[in-house]
């Protein structure tokens, strides 16, 4: 018998808790999982069933749920300083946060500017950009670039910049105007390419449809936006790093700025710690959020290059840069943050999701040869297959019957993608890779 916790809980919740990309109906026929707690990799609904975290609880966890390291770091935090106001005060955990991922570009992206969440940051690049254009004599530099299937938020300005129209159909009278180019997504293979080829040349064939925008817009354009190496909630498009080379090239030959949201793909998510190193090029603004805090608390912040802060920096008040909100470079935040880089750097993490990601690579290979399975691919801890299924309900029989092999596994549309913490054990990934296999095979068995 289901316990009274776990019944009331939905019951209420259903009631007051208007729930975030839900269609609130559906929850009559999909019941919600109330959580109590987490462990690891696993979270724990009140009648004591497990769930593994397979995407990291919308990509945000790294290490694990209740880790102890970041818990204990947080606790010492609470005893000095909750919270205090950044404007004309600052604290020990912001700063050592700033220069320790400064250090990170070697100091290329040398300023922090610290919100919450990651639509948050976005607003700050783009804005941060056209005023930096105005303060430079570029007024007229107001227009923006994102790429087809790009996803960078849902407040407004970050919705504009985003090309899922799901999102954006019912706000269109709300947004602006701006350019969406040409995906780099690996998989637009023209007839006779191989997988390799046809990575490359999608980069390429992009990059020329940038250029041609740029060429006719360029004293128009403030900035494009791009998600580097995997343009996440489109349904995990993968692409080149050549095409980011080729884009900073574009940007510094027709003076546009290049805002890198690695909001989701940032903090070791695609094998490097910024997506971007793998490109060998910086951006002239990085976006991060979701991991940089381990998944605990609500942080978010923008690094920029010199010239960008030089811009703004002026005896003028209306010369700064007046944007703000009331819990920027939370102290706990940033704790959490650096509880999370000390793993990073004592735990040897990259090289030991190298190890991870070929053993569950190796794993999930009956998926890759599957016969109505498409594009099977993986950059760094992203793993990501195509359903052949015409089903429209395919994305919630698939997160149903996960949850009944304890899995939280969220498809995007026909997209089953796994995003999981970085701390599985072996045992973990052979669950993993078995049950996903399992659950494809029941729902896909379900609709022949």
């Amino acid at each position: 018998m289901e316990s009274t916790s776990h019944n009331d809980w939905i019951a209420r919740s259903l009631k007051s808790v208007w729930h975030p990309c839900t269609q609130m109906q559906h929850h009559e026929t999909m019941p919600l999982v109330p959580v109590s707690h987490g462990r690891g990799p696993w979270l724990y609904d009140a009648n004591g069933n497990r769930y593994l975290d397979a995407i990291s609880s919308w990509w945000v966890n790294l290490f694990g749920h209740a880790n102890p390291r970041i818990n204990a770091a947080l606790r010492e935090q609470l005893d000095l300083l909750e919270h205090a106001m950044l404007a004309g005060f600052t604290h020990e955990p912001v700063i050592t946060l700033s220069e320790k991922l400064a250090a990170r570009t070697d100091d290329v992206l040398g300023h922090c500017f610290y919100a919450s969440d990651g639509a948050s940051a976005v607003e700050i690049a783009l804005k941060m950009s056209f005023h930096a254009w105005r303060n430079l004599g570029a007024a007229d530099k107001r227009e923006f670039v994102c790429l087809k299937g790009s996803y960078h938020g849902e407040t407004i300005g970050a919705l504009a910049v985003t090309d899922v129209q799901l999102f954006r159909d019912a706000y269109g009278p709300l947004l602006r105007n701006v350019h969406v180019v040409e995906t780099p997504d690996a998989r637009r293979a023209e007839e006779g390419e191989t997988a390799a080829a046809a990575a490359i040349n999608a980069a390429r064939r992009a990059a020329q449809d940038l250029e041609a925008l740029f060429q006719e817009r360029a004293d128009k354009i403030a900035a494009i936006i791009v998600e580097p190496l995997v343009q996440c909630a489109t349904g995990m498009a993968m692409h080149h790093p050549a095409y980011l080379t080729e884009v900073r090239a574009l940007c510094d030959r027709y003076r546009v700025h290049m805002i890198a949201d690695e909001i989701a793909v940032g903090c070791g998510r695609t094998g490097s710690f910024f997506a971007c190193e793998q490109a060998g090029i910086w951006p002239d603004f990085l976006c991060l959020s979701k991991g940089i805090s381990g998944g605990y608390l609500p942080l978010s912040l923008v690094m920029t290059r010199d010239a960008i802060y030089d811009a703004f920096y002026h005896a003028d008040i209306t010369r700064g840069f007046l944007h703000s909100h009331s819990y920027t470079g939370n102290p706990l935040a940033c704790k959490a943050a650096l509880a999370t880089l000390a793993i990073f750097e004592e735990d040897q993490v990259l090289d030991g999701n190298r190890e991870r990601a070929a053993r569950l690579t190796a794993a999930l290979q009956p998926l890759a040869a599957h016969p109505k399975v498409r594009h099977f691919r993986r950059c760094g801890m992203i793993w990501a297959f195509d359903a052949v299924t015409d089903d429209p309900a395919f994305s919630r029989r698939f997160f149903s019957a996960a949850l009944e092999h304890e899995l939280l596994l969220r498809p995007i549309g026909r997209t089953v993608y796994l995003m999981p913490p970085y701390v599985l054990d072996d045992g973990e990934i052979e669950l993993l890779a078995a049950r996903t296999i399992a659950v494809f095979e029941q729902v896909m068995g379900a609709t022949e």
